[in-house]
Protein backbone atom coordinates (compact mmCIF):
# COMPACT_ATOMS: atom_id res chain seq x y z
CA UNK A 1 0.00 0.00 0.00
CA UNK A 2 1.36 3.67 -0.97
CA UNK A 3 1.74 5.85 1.68
CA UNK A 4 1.10 9.20 0.32
CA UNK A 5 -0.80 10.64 3.35
CA UNK A 6 2.83 11.22 4.89
CA UNK A 7 5.09 13.74 3.29
CA UNK A 8 7.30 12.55 0.35
CA UNK A 9 10.71 11.82 1.45
CA UNK A 10 12.05 14.65 0.08
CA UNK A 11 9.77 16.94 1.67
CA UNK A 12 11.03 16.55 5.12
CA UNK A 13 14.50 17.15 4.11
CA UNK A 14 15.86 20.99 4.95
CA UNK A 15 18.67 22.46 2.94
CA UNK A 16 18.65 19.61 0.08
CA UNK A 17 19.26 21.71 -3.05
CA UNK A 18 20.14 18.28 -5.42
CA UNK A 19 18.90 18.83 -8.96
CA UNK A 20 16.86 15.58 -8.96
CA UNK A 21 15.44 15.39 -5.66
CA UNK A 22 15.70 18.35 -3.84
CA UNK A 23 13.03 20.44 -2.99
CA UNK A 24 14.77 23.71 -2.25
CA UNK A 25 15.99 23.24 -5.95
CA UNK A 26 13.12 25.03 -8.44
CA UNK A 27 14.80 24.35 -11.64
CA UNK A 28 15.37 20.39 -10.66
CA UNK A 29 13.30 17.59 -11.15
CA UNK A 30 11.33 17.84 -8.26
CA UNK A 31 10.98 13.87 -7.43
CA UNK A 32 8.78 12.73 -4.79
CA UNK A 33 9.37 8.99 -3.03
CA UNK A 34 7.42 7.36 -0.69
CA UNK A 35 6.85 4.37 1.54
CA UNK A 36 5.38 1.42 -0.54
CA UNK A 37 5.51 -1.77 2.04
CA UNK A 38 9.22 -2.77 2.25
CA UNK A 39 9.96 -1.03 -1.51
CA UNK A 40 10.39 3.10 -2.18
CA UNK A 41 8.03 4.33 -5.04
CA UNK A 42 8.19 7.38 -7.02
CA UNK A 43 5.58 8.54 -9.92
CA UNK A 44 7.36 11.29 -12.09
CA UNK A 45 5.81 13.10 -15.26
CA UNK A 46 8.21 14.14 -17.70
CA UNK A 47 8.20 17.69 -19.65
CA UNK A 48 8.77 18.03 -23.18
CA UNK A 49 12.17 19.60 -22.43
CA UNK A 50 13.33 16.14 -21.05
CA UNK A 51 13.27 14.67 -24.14
CA UNK A 52 15.93 13.14 -26.21
CA UNK A 53 17.08 13.78 -29.85
CA UNK A 54 13.65 12.01 -30.92
CA UNK A 55 11.27 14.18 -29.14
CA UNK A 56 9.24 11.17 -28.15
CA UNK A 57 11.60 9.69 -25.78
CA UNK A 58 12.94 10.46 -22.44
CA UNK A 59 16.57 11.40 -22.08
CA UNK A 60 18.49 9.14 -21.07
CA UNK A 61 20.80 11.09 -18.57
CA UNK A 62 17.37 11.66 -16.59
CA UNK A 63 16.77 8.42 -16.49
CA UNK A 64 20.16 7.97 -14.61
CA UNK A 65 19.49 10.94 -12.64
CA UNK A 66 15.91 9.54 -11.66
CA UNK A 67 17.22 6.33 -10.74
CA UNK A 68 20.31 7.82 -8.76
CA UNK A 69 18.20 10.32 -6.87
CA UNK A 70 15.24 7.90 -5.68
CA UNK A 71 17.58 5.30 -4.73
CA UNK A 72 19.59 7.54 -2.26
CA UNK A 73 16.40 8.62 -1.08
CA UNK A 74 14.94 5.67 -0.28
CA UNK A 75 18.19 4.75 1.04
CA UNK A 76 18.23 7.89 3.52
CA UNK A 77 14.78 6.80 4.33
CA UNK A 78 15.27 3.60 5.43
CA UNK A 79 18.49 4.38 7.46
CA UNK A 80 16.64 6.98 9.25
CA UNK A 81 13.42 4.55 10.07
CA UNK A 82 15.80 1.82 11.16
CA UNK A 83 17.70 4.64 13.38
CA UNK A 84 13.94 5.91 14.96
CA UNK A 85 15.38 9.47 13.23
CA UNK A 86 13.08 11.41 11.27
CA UNK A 87 14.45 12.91 7.72
CA UNK A 88 13.20 16.19 9.18
CA UNK A 89 15.61 16.25 12.13
CA UNK A 90 18.02 19.12 11.86
CA UNK A 91 20.86 16.36 11.50
CA UNK A 92 19.68 14.11 8.91
CA UNK A 93 21.25 10.54 7.74
CA UNK A 94 22.74 11.70 4.36
CA UNK A 95 23.98 9.07 1.88
CA UNK A 96 25.78 9.83 -1.42
CA UNK A 97 25.85 7.55 -4.60
CA UNK A 98 29.13 5.53 -4.67
CA UNK A 99 28.34 3.54 -7.83
CA UNK A 100 25.24 3.90 -10.15
CA UNK A 101 25.10 1.45 -13.10
CA UNK A 102 21.76 1.78 -15.44
CA UNK A 103 20.62 -0.75 -18.14
CA UNK A 104 18.45 0.56 -20.70
CA UNK A 105 16.11 -1.68 -21.89
CA UNK A 106 13.76 0.12 -24.21
CA UNK A 107 13.06 3.29 -25.43
CA UNK A 108 11.00 5.60 -22.50
CA UNK A 109 8.07 7.07 -23.81
CA UNK A 110 7.85 11.23 -23.43
CA UNK A 111 4.46 11.48 -22.95
CA UNK A 112 3.12 8.61 -19.48
CA UNK A 113 4.13 9.24 -16.32
CA UNK A 114 7.82 7.35 -15.11
CA UNK A 115 6.85 4.74 -12.09
CA UNK A 116 10.32 4.30 -10.15
CA UNK A 117 10.32 1.10 -7.67
CA UNK A 118 13.33 0.65 -4.89
CA UNK A 119 14.56 -2.14 -3.18
CA UNK A 120 17.01 -2.79 -0.89
CA UNK A 121 19.58 -5.73 -1.61
CA UNK A 122 22.18 -5.29 0.89
CA UNK A 123 22.71 -3.11 3.91
CA UNK A 124 25.71 -2.76 6.10
CA UNK A 125 26.54 0.04 9.06
CA UNK A 126 27.91 2.73 6.17
CA UNK A 127 26.61 1.36 2.44
CA UNK A 128 23.37 0.11 1.47
CA UNK A 129 22.55 -1.71 -2.62
CA UNK A 130 19.77 -0.77 -3.64
CA UNK A 131 18.18 -1.91 -6.71
CA UNK A 132 15.29 0.22 -8.80
CA UNK A 133 13.20 -0.08 -11.78
CA UNK A 134 11.75 2.60 -13.93
CA UNK A 135 8.49 1.99 -16.05
CA UNK A 136 6.03 3.36 -17.78
CA UNK A 137 3.07 2.18 -19.61
CA UNK A 138 3.93 -0.80 -17.61
CA UNK A 139 6.80 -1.12 -19.51
CA UNK A 140 10.09 -1.77 -18.09
CA UNK A 141 12.40 0.38 -19.38
CA UNK A 142 15.38 0.71 -17.67
CA UNK A 143 16.82 -1.11 -14.28
CA UNK A 144 19.67 0.09 -12.25
CA UNK A 145 22.12 -0.13 -9.16
CA UNK A 146 22.65 1.83 -6.88
CA UNK A 147 25.96 1.98 -3.90
CA UNK A 148 24.58 4.60 -1.66
CA UNK A 149 27.52 5.40 1.21
CA UNK A 150 26.48 7.00 4.12
CA UNK A 151 28.29 10.30 4.64
CA UNK A 152 28.68 12.70 7.90
CA UNK A 153 26.74 15.20 8.51
CA UNK A 154 29.34 18.09 7.79
CA UNK A 155 29.52 16.75 4.41
CA UNK A 156 26.77 19.04 3.89
CA UNK A 157 28.25 22.06 5.38
CA UNK A 158 30.27 24.45 3.08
Amino acid sequence: MVSTTQPAFQDQLQGNHCWGCGKDNPHGLQIKSYWDGADAICHWQPQAWHCASPTHVLNGGIIGALIDCHSIISAMALAAQQAGVALSSPSPIWYVTGKLEIAYHKPTPLGPSVALRARFAVQSERKTLVTCTLSADDQLCATGTVLAVRVPSEWMQS
